[in-house]
C-alpha cells in the first residue's frame, strides 16, 4: 500500500478490510476502485464515506447502493463504474451481459443527483491481450449507450493481471510436451499451467494491446484517445516481478511403499496456490544444503515436496523434482520470484504452526546489506 502511494498510483480492494488498510497507508480515496462481486453492506458504507469508486457487478448491487444512499440527506454522490461480463467468458459468474449493462445505464440517467457514473469495468481470466481487444469493442456499443443517455464515461478497466516470465521461452516451450504421467506422484498431467515461460513480458503485452485494431480500424489507443477515454488496469503480480524468494526447510525425506520418496518441509501447500486449482507450479526450487561441503557426488534423487500438515493433498509439488542430491533435515528448498503470490491470503497458522518470518534485505548507501523482519 505504501508504495501505491509512494508511485502515485490507484489501488484495487476487494474488502472492507483492504480498504482500511489503504486509507491508513494515505492512499487518496479518489484512487480507490472496489471490484469485489460479494461486497457486504458494511463495505459499501465505508466506500460511499470516503468517496471511492465502486465497480458494480450486478443489477442487484446496483439496487442495494441505491437503498443506501436513499435515507442520506444529501445523499452522496457515489461513483459507480460498471462491470461487463466479455462474450469470450460468458460462462464467469463476474460481471454483467449486454441487456443487464443498458438497464443500469437506464436507471443510472434517472438518478443523475446520486450517483457520478465513470465508466466500465470487466473481468477476464487468463493472460492474453487479444480477449482484452475484444471485450474494447464490445464495450464500444456501451459507450455509445451510455453517451445517447447523457452520461458521461471517462474510464474503461480492463483488469488484470500482466504477465510474468519465470523462466526463458524456449525452455518453457521444449519442457511442456516431454512431461509424462510418471512425471507425477499423482500419475496425470496438469490440464493448464499459468504461462512461466511466456515469450511476452508485462511492457509488451501492453504494446500489443494498445497498437492493436480496434473500433472502426482504429487501433485500442487511437480509441481511447479519440473517445478522451482513461485505460485502468490492475497490473496483478507484475509489480513485483523478479521480487522476493521464498524458502522451505527439509523436515525429513521417507521412502513410500510405490518406491518413490517425499521430502516433508516446514511449510505447506497454502504457499503455492496452483496446487489449488489442479495445476502445478513449475519452477524449480534450488537446493541448499545445510552443510556446504556435502557435495553432489552421489546419484541423482527424485522426489515430489509434501506440506507439515496432516492433509493428504497438502502437496506443495506434485511433479517428481529431480534433485543433484538426496535432501537432508535442515537443508532448504528455495523458490525465486515468489512475491506475487506468498500473500496473507496464503498464510495460516494450521496445526498452531507459527506464520512463516519474512526479511526485508535492503542495500545501504556504503553497499552493505542490512536484514530487518517486514
Amino acid at each position: 500500500m505504501q508504495a501505491a502511494v509512494d508511485s502515485g498510483i490507484g489501488v484495487d480492494v476487494s474488502s472492507v478490510y483492504e480498504l482500511r488498510d489503504a486509507l491508513r497507508a494515505g492512499v487518496d480515496p479518489a484512487r480507490v476502485v472496489a471490484t469485489g462481486p460479494a461486497k457486504t453492506h458494511a463495505f459499501h458504507a465505508e466506500l460511499l464515506a470516503c468517496g471511492a469508486l465502486i465497480s458494480v457487478d450486478s443489477i442487484g448491487e446496483l439496487a442495494e447502493l441505491e437503498a443506501c444512499v436513499a435515507p442520506s440527506t444529501p445523499p452522496p454522490r457515489v461513483r459507480i463504474l460498471l462491470r461487463y461480463r466479455p462474450a469470450s467468458n460468458r460462462a464467469s459468474r463476474f460481471g454483467m451481459d449486454e441487456a443487464e449493462l443498458l438497464q443500469c445505464l437506464k436507471r443510472l440517467a434517472t438518478r443523475r443527483t446520486a450517483f457520478t457514473f465513470e465508466g466500465f469495468h470487466c473481468h477476464l481470466g487468463g493472460y492474453a491481450w487479444e480477449t482484452r481487444v475484444q471485450a474494447v469493442h464490445e464495450l464500444a456499443a456501451a459507450v455509445g449507450a451510455a453517451r445517447e443517455l447523457d452520461l458521461r464515461p471517462r474510464m474503461l478497466d480492463i483488469g488484470g493481471g500482466l504477465p510474468v516470465r519465470y523462466v526463458e521461452g524456449e525452455a518453457y516451450d521444449a519442457f511442456l510436451p516431454a512431461q509424462t504421467p510418471d512425471d507425477y506422484r499423482t500419475g496425470r498431467v496438469p490440464d493448464s499451467y499459468y504461462p512461466y515461460g511466456g515469450r511476452t513480458d508485462a511492457a509488451a503485452w501492453l504494446r500489443q494491446l494498445l497498437a492493436a485494431p480496434c473500433v472502426g480500424g482504429r487501433t485500442v489507443a487511437h480509441y481511447l484517445n479519440a473517445e478522451q477515454l482513461v485505460l485502468a488496469l490492475e497490473p496483478g503480480r507484475s509489480l513485483v516481478d523478479q521480487a522476493a524468494v521464498t524458502a522451505f526447510r527439509v523436515i525429513r525425506v521417507k521412502a513410500l511403499a510405490d518406491g518413490r520418496h517425499v521430502v516433508f518441509v516446514e511449510g505447506s501447500s497454502f504457499s503455492a496456490c496452483e496446487t489449488w486449482f489442479g495445476s502445478e507450479f513449475l519452477v524449480d526450487p534450488v537446493l541448499v544444503p545445510a552443510d556446504p561441503e556435502r557435495g553432489a557426488d552421489g546419484p541423482r534423487f527424485g522426489a515430489y515436496i509434501a506440506g507439515h500438515s496432516c492433509l493428504d493433498d497438502d502437496v506443495v509439488t506434485n511433479r517428481i523434482l529431480d534433485f543433484d542430491r538426496r535432501p537432508e533435515p535442515g537443508d532448504l528448498l528455495v523458490y525465486a520470484n515468489t512475491a506475487g503470490y506468498q500473500m496473507d491470503l496464503l498464510e495460516n497458522e494450521f496445526h498452531r504452526h507459527p506464520m512463516p518470518r519474512r526479511i526485508v534485505v535492503r542495500t545501504n548507501p556504503r553497499g552493505a546489506m542490512e536484514f530487518s523482519p517486514d
